[in-house]
């Protein structure tokens, strides 16, 4: 089964939201020494 299109955000999107998402997180618990990852 295939359908074009499926992935509705673009890599690029989905490595930002997942970083917004983590950088959230740490500063929510407080997390320190984490390496910045670009």
């Amino acid at each position: 089964h295939f359908r074009p299109r499926r992935h509705l955000m673009t890599a690029r999107h989905h490595h930002f939201e997942m970083s917004l998402r983590l950088t959230l997180w740490n500063h929510i618990t407080g997390a320190t020494g984490m390496p910045a990852t670009a």
